[in-house]
């Protein structure tokens, strides 16, 4: 069973996330790349340090050769950004990383990119599944992996350094060396070390690295950049004195951030600290584009300049969709997803963590200081998060009581609107939010919550975490 959700194809190991399976996919991209006659340009393929990912590139690459469709496969774990630097730097017709993100380790997957280095839209991933319901097995066909090298239809590349040197062109090298900020990464056993740890020393700063050995089961952890994963990061941030800790995903297009006090910067607020230093200190002008479930602060933040702040669906194709149509200066999601114009059009930690280093060096505050700036111009806005996981019974009695029957607890406050966009989002004449939504990459329910102080979004989260029976 192959289905897409907002983060690609995701399954458990050795039940949908199989050979056959990868095989199959494989042979519905050919179908369509040759039925849009894109035979000419090549597929990109990397993959991540999760078991099996190395294997699995080989299976797809395979299949598309087997059918006459050149590969170019990234000889080494890769970032996912780098994968979508380099679909966007061949004009490629797909991208396509073996890699399942930040979900736990007995997941993998396979994330598919379109042709400029985006997100596969849902009419493009609907397409691969409509393919794939009318292939027979006995139709797939593969090859060795040693005969589609030697015939040319597998080519191994390496555009690593050409990456790196994209990220150096843009970010200010100068002011960085003059810092000479003591930093310690993270890449929590997935693939940042080289790129982000490159970069940095190029620009001089005095980088340690924890967690960079290859571990398929991520130390025991989920490989998520979240407050409760970092707590060894920022014990050792603030033990050994340094100036940040930068922590990556497991296929580093996700970012987290400790700062010099040991404290856990919500990617919500690393999405502000960058649009404020973005357009208020570099001088680059535009709007900003954000997940339903992200926060406001951007939109206040967004009036103030001028700008448009754009609300979409989760998922990056969303974001990255709705930021070519408006050429916003940047966008992202409060899972700590993010990216800028000009660079490529996915979420990329290794770049985020770049922008983030040279904002501290210019402005020559700590990240404590910059924010407190930001929030006594804006305001404070405080989100609390709830996670709960469902059988499949339990995720179909709710989805009934929310989207078909509407049902909502009784809030004793004000209620501006209500949207379905993506799950169900109540707007309260207050300012604040909150949004029950369905994970699209986990059997998982989320809500958020969005208010001035924690003790009010946690009491308005537990509203409806009681009226749900949670």
């Amino acid at each position: 069973m192959i289905q897409f959700g907002t983060g690609g194809f995701r399954a458990i190991i050795g039940e949908d996330f199989t050979r056959s399976n990868l095989e199959l996919l494989s042979a519905a991209l050919a179908k369509m790349i040759k039925k849009d006659h894109l035979e000419n340009h090549p597929v990109v393929i990397g993959y991540d340090r999760r078991f099996l990912s190395d294997l699995g590139s080989k299976w797809i690459a395979c299949t598309l050769a087997a059918e006459g469709i050149g590969v170019h496969l990234i000889n080494h774990d890769a970032p996912t950004p780098l994968i979508m630097f380099q679909v966007l730097q061949e004009n490629a017709a797909y991208g396509m990383a073996v890699t399942a993100s930040h979900n736990p380790a007995e997941y993998n997957g396979v994330k598919l990119f379109t042709s400029g280095g985006r997100d596969a839209t849902e009419e493009v991933t609907d397409r691969v599944e409509k393919e794939i319901s009318g292939i027979r097995p006995s139709e797939i066909r593969t090859m060795e992996y040693e005969k589609a090298v030697e015939d040319g239809l597998i080519v191994e590349i390496d555009p690593q350094n050409h990456y790196i040197d994209s990220i150096l062109n843009v970010i200010d090298i100068e002011a960085i060396k003059k810092k000479n900020l003591k930093i310690l990464l993270d890449p929590m056993f997935g693939v940042s070390k080289t790129t982000l740890q490159t970069i940095l020393l190029t620009c001089r700063c005095n980088v340690e690295v924890i967690h960079d050995r290859h571990d398929t089961l991520f130390g025991g952890r989920l490989p998520a950049p979240n407050s409760s994963t970092l707590t060894h990061l920022a014990q050792m941030v603030v033990q050994n004195g340094y100036d940040l800790g930068i922590a990556t995903d497991g296929d580093a297009d996700r970012i987290g951030l400790i700062d010099s006090s040991g404290t856990f910067i919500h990617p919500n607020d690393i999405l502000v600290l960058l649009y404020y230093y973005l357009h208020e200190y570099k001088g680059w002008k535009g709007a900003v584009v954000r997940s339903i479930a992200t926060t406001h602060c951007l939109d206040r933040m967004a009036e103030s300049f001028g700008e448009t702040s754009y609300e979409v669906p989760v998922g990056f194709k969303h974001i990255s969709s709705k930021m070519e149509e408006t050429d916003a200066l940047i966008g992202g999601e409060s899972s700590g997803g993010l990216t800028v114009r000009g660079h490529i059009h996915g979420k990329d930690g290794v770049y985020a963590g770049s922008l983030l280093v040279e904002m501290m060096s210019v402005m020559g505050k700590s990240l404590r200081d910059i924010l407190d700036e930001i929030h006594r111009k804006y305001g404070n806005f405080v989100m609390d998060e709830f996670d709960c996981r469902m059988t499949g019974e339990r995720k179909e009695e709710l989805q009934k009581l929310l989207f078909e029957e509407k049902q909502l607890p009784l809030f004793d406050l004000t209620v501006e609107k209500i949207s379905y966009l993506d799950g169900c989002k109540v707007y309260f004449k207050n300012g604040g939010w909150i949004i029950c939504r369905f994970s699209g990459t986990e059997p998982v329910l989320r809500i958020f919550c969005e208010m001035e102080n924690a003790a009010e979004a946690e009491r308005i989260s537990r509203v409806f975490r009681d009226f749900l029976g949670l």
